[in-house]
């Protein structure tokens, strides 16, 4: 028996649509799918080799326990109730601090992030490591203080613009923008536009650009101080602009007053004409910029993210046509958080504090050595492979052996799953319903992959388990039958008998995941899908706190999950009133603070109707049934689903379920200055914290500290994003059978110096380790530059494939205030291997 399924491509950010032929529960062949509103049509040869992610060697089938030096075969039931068992008594024993929870959210599945979060909030600890910590987190930062939310991420409108700029970012490789090869070539074939690359080496994003920039490696920096301050040289700065939307300008601008342009440039290695031209371009053009690892993993990675938002604002290129525009946000990729505010958790040993809700992976292994009471004991992770995907193999090796608990959720036999005390199965992307919420375009997309095979033996859903392990230590408070028989009733039944035993149940609404996978998700089959209920139903939602402040859906959900109260004092006399009436004062209040969230306007936009919605709303039949539901529970709270937003998210709920292609569900309002969230509503340049740093990033300091090492000569280019390459995601070396995947470029002038050649295997030193792998002799590599891939070294069906880059790299090689790992530049040295 054979059909073809509807679903999205898992291997990379973009979830391309795909439609896959399953054939006797196995995935046989893959086409694009043309249906797909965000990909139509497009797709990579990692979509079309997906079945190797789904089908390989190494799946896990049931829970594992260590046994010796290596598992044993045991029940749901045994690990759930073990793993809770170990974990009160050291969270007793230690505290939360103790507790670390690694993951929530992938390139395909992003389920499992409301559960693991609730489970570790439950826990009493704030500490969650997750990629986005390992890559971007000092941009979220930049844009937290410039912006006003950290989780809010300006993209490039390129389709209303006619100057795009790759900055560190090689799309035509990575991707990172939808159907990305396809739009850098029109950018570039177009007359009438421009591709603009800034870019060490000769990648093939800047080969195919008209404008390459090849900067030296690990200048990005001081370029872009170079280039704002050859603009405000000229006068070329957008003054109208600056004028309306921009506060803090008169502390900032000085900072560029009198700056050595050209001996920047000279360190850059690039010509002053060039560059001075390259600036006109700047500020007569309708350009938008994306940047990328080439950047942001680089030599003052924080600094060198406010320097090109700080660019962007000098030209006038935010939240413009054309420029970098907030879009819309089904719901945002973390919690934006304020190292600031009271209660802020720093990592006990390197203070580090969270960004965007999430603490650098880079500083984990610290956490765990440190000689202290709190230091961190037990690690959770969840579709997460610190052991390859983070800097410093080495330091996590040496780190996971000192815990007293690793549990690892994961698809197959990982390198950090065979370290680990349990292996629990989790279910693929194929086999369950997941989804992702990356925001690339002006419309909010969204599509809820769905199950297309049959798992083989017994992995669950990733909230189910997390589920499992909050049942098994108590933390979910027992649940009515009353639920349960609503839930079998539909959602609508199920949320008006919800509401009035969540309010009157202690925890329960911070416990809120779990109980919807037990209740919803036993109907539905899922907890993943009665999850998706759930968040739509809160994205619609804001609620103005007893101090004024409007709470976000995401400020709300961390609001709750640290039980955090959302009513003042009672007033008056009443604070000394009866139970009830302080009951019915607290739900009306409650009730009178929530907001519509501009979620709502967007969803209008796109075709879900708010005025069809309120006139289903307030149809008789759902009247009747809405007050019965009202006096029969003695509660206000049914009568929130007689609000048009409760239609709305149900209409949505439904639309995803009846597209399995994908739905646009809301279009940003054309005033994108709306979408910046600071007290004035003005982009804020004025950030005390980097004015030290950016003061002495001078030609003169450069030069000194990028001196080269006699012993480390070369610069490792660690990560070159390769097609051959899906981070950690393709363990089944198969797909790129007689291709050259692991290979480390050089220039043809430095091979000859070291009298090497092309196909040689190697060694590649540097101060964590040293690797051996086969030498690419191109010129698209910098003299002077070495790259090397990442996502390579894995242990498939008992033997390793490839060079692990992160035996190259050091945890403590990172930027000072993100804990980013400086990848794009590492000293290193390169000779034949024995």
């Amino acid at each position: 028996m054979e059909k073809w399924h509807q679903t999205g491509c898992v291997l990379c950010s973009q979830n391309c649509g795909i439609e896959v032929l399953v054939r006797d529960n196995r995935m046989v062949k893959i086409r694009p799918d043309k249906t797909n509103p965000r990909s139509r049509g497009y797709i990579c040869r990692k979509g079309l080799n997906v079945f190797h992610h789904q089908h390989n060697a190494d799946r896990l089938t049931h829970p594992l326990k260590r046994h010796g030096k290596g598992f044993q075969k045991i029940t749901w039931e045994q690990a759930f109730s073990e793993i809770a068992g170990k974990l009160s008594n050291i969270l007793e024993k230690h505290g939360p601090r103790s507790f670390a929870y690694m993951g929530g959210g992938g390139q395909g599945c992003h389920f499992d992030a409301p559960f693991g979060i609730c489970f570790m909030r439950a826990l009493g600890s704030q500490y969650h490591y997750n990629a986005l910590a390992q890559e971007l987190t000092g941009y979220y930062w930049v844009n937290g203080r410039m912006l006003g939310r950290q989780n809010r991420v300006p993209v490039p409108d390129e389709d209303r613009s006619d100057m795009l700029i790759a900055w560190g970012w090689n799309g035509m490789q990575s991707h990172q923008m939808p159907r990305a090869p396809l739009v850098l070539k029109e950018f570039a074939d177009n007359p009438d536009k421009i591709l603009a690359a800034v870019d060490p080496r000769k990648s093939q994003t800047a080969t195919t650009a008209n404008i390459h920039l090849a900067l030296r490696p690990g200048t990005d920096a001081l370029l872009i101080r170079a280039l704002i301050s050859l603009i405000l040289e000229m006068g070329w700065e957008d003054k109208d602009y600056i004028r309306q939307h921009v506060s803090g300008w008169d502390k900032v601008r000085p900072w560029f007053t009198g700056f050595d342009v050209k001996g920047a440039l000279k360190v850059c290695g690039l010509e002053y004409q060039e560059v001075e031209d390259f600036c006109l371009l700047l500020s007569t053009r309708k350009w938008c910029v994306h940047p990328d690892l080439g950047l942001i993993m680089n030599r003052h990675s924080t600094l060198a993210s406010y320097l090109l938002n700080l660019l962007a604002t000098v030209c006038g290129r935010f939240c413009v046509p054309g420029g970098n525009h907030l879009p819309p946000i089904v719901l945002p990729l973390g919690l934006d958080s304020d190292e600031r505010a009271p209660g802020t958790w720093r990592t006990m040993e390197t203070g580090f504090f969270a960004i965007n809700g999430y603490f650098p992976p880079n500083v984990l292994p610290e956490e765990i050595l440190a000689d202290k009471p709190e230091r961190v004991r037990v690690v959770l992770t969840c579709g997460s492979n610190p052991l390859r995907s983070y800097a410093d193999t080495s330091a996590y090796e040496k780190a996971f052996r000192e815990l007293d608990l690793l549990v690892t959720v994961e698809l197959a036999m990982t390198e950090t799953a065979r370290m680990a005390h349990y292996v629990l199965p989790a279910r693929s992307a194929y086999e369950s319903y997941d989804g992702t919420f990356f925001p690339w375009t002006p419309k909010s997309f969204f599509q809820m992959r769905r199950p297309i095979v049959e798992p083989e033996g017994e992995p669950l859903e990733c909230g189910e388990i997390f589920t499992g392990l909050a049942d098994a230590m108590g933390l979910i408070p027992p649940i009515p039958d009353s639920l349960y028989q609503a839930a079998q009733k539909g959602p609508m039944d199920f949320s008006l008998a919800a509401a009035p035993w969540i309010q009157n149940t202690p925890q329960a609404l911070q416990r809120l995941p779990f109980i919807l996978a037990k209740t919803l998700g036993r109907e539905m089959g899922s907890a993943h899908l009665a999850m998706l209920f759930g968040l739509l139903q809160q994205r619609l939602a804001a609620y103005k706190d007893p101090d004024g402040r409007i709470l976000e859906p995401m400020d709300l959900f961390d609001r709750i999950l640290n039980g955090r109260g959302l009513l003042p004092e009672y007033p008056g006399l009443l604070a000394k009133g009866p139970e009830s009436l302080k009951k019915h004062w607290s739900t009306l209040y409650g009730l009178s603070r929530v907001r519509p969230t501009s979620a709502v306007a967007e969803a209008d936009r796109q075709g879900f109707s708010t005025a069809r919605a309120v006139i289903k709303a307030l149809a008789p039949d759902r009247v009747v049934k809405v007050l019965q539901a009202a006096v029969r529970q003695r509660s206000y709270l049914p009568l929130m689903e007689l609000s048009p937003t409760a239609v709305l998210a149900q209409e949505m709920f439904q639309a995803i379920l009846d597209h399995p292609e994908g739905v646009w569900l809301g279009e940003g309002h054309p005033d994108n200055f709306r979408e910046i969230r600071t007290p004035d509503g003005k982009i804020q340049v004025h950030v005390p914290e980097l004015k030290d740093w950016l003061l002495g990033l001078s030609p003169e300091a450069e030069t000194k500290a990028l001196a080269p090492d006699p012993d480390f000569p070369f610069v490792l280019l660690a990560g070159r994003h390769v097609k051959t390459n899906a981070n950690t995601l393709m363990r089944n070396p198969e797909w790129n059978k007689k291709l050259r995947d692991c290979t480390l470029l050089m220039n043809p002038a430095d091979a000859e110096k070291l009298n090497l050649s092309d196909g040689q295997m190697v060694r590649v030193r540097t101060h964590a380790g040293h690797e051996v792998l086969e030498l690419e002799v191109t010129d698209s590599a910098r003299p002077g530059q070495v790259a090397m891939p990442h996502g390579s070294g894995l242990q498939y069906d008992g033997r390793v494939h490839g060079a692990n880059v992160n035996r190259l790299t050091s945890n403590t090689h990172r930027d000072p205030l993100a804990g980013t790992p400086l990848h794009r530049y590492v000293p290193c040295r390169v000779e034949a291997a024995e």
